[in-house]
């Protein structure tokens, strides 16, 4: 998988520690597990970092460091993936967490008109509140291990297929 390009990308530890905002992480940031690229570092990774993605608060970028620090987690691979919902995907992806929850909680998704007032967050939100949050929970957990579940099988399946091909060309 694309273990090179991960390496290529990653900043180094020391070069992070110099960075203001790293130094309250002292010697932490060079914990080898953060900066590990095997596939289990990765793919733990990757669906830790979808399941961020559906917390409807803009703090992903702080979640996905203090997920990385606690679990060790490949710490690239979880922020690049936190980049994943952007202001351009951020309304699709939690409209559909939305319609989601309204169907479990077996409420009618009804279309709604956003306005940034006061008049809007006390009565406009009480309506889609519970079954956006729900909808954000039952994705966050589903998504987030089928992302895992799927890269986990899409690393195993293209390591199997270079075994193959190397064994052919020694065959040769």
């Amino acid at each position: 998988m694309p273990r090179r390009l991960i390496r290529k990308l990653s900043p180094h530890p020391d070069s992070l520690r110099e960075l203001w905002f790293f130094r309250m992480f002292g010697s932490r940031l060079a914990d080898m597990h953060l900066w590990a690229t095997s596939r289990r570092a990765i793919t733990a990774a990757f669906g830790v970092g979808i399941a961020i993605c559906f917390v409807p608060l803009p703090i992903h970028m702080p979640l996905a460091l203090l997920a990385a620090l606690l679990w060790r987690q490949n710490l690239p691979v979880l922020i690049a993936t936190v980049w994943l919902v952007n202001p351009l995907t951020m309304v699709p992806v939690y409209y559909t967490a939305y319609r989601v929850g309204a169907a479990v909680v077996g409420q009618e998704a009804t279309g709604f008109a956003f306005t940034l007032s006061w008049d809007w967050l006390q009565y406009g939100l009480g309506p889609v509140w519970k079954p956006f949050l729900v909808g954000c929970l039952i994705c966050a957990l589903g998504l987030g291990y089928a992302s895992y579940l799927g890269l986990e099988l899409v690393w195993r399946w293209n390591t199997v297929r270079r075994l193959r091909a190397r064994r052919r060309r020694i065959s040769r």
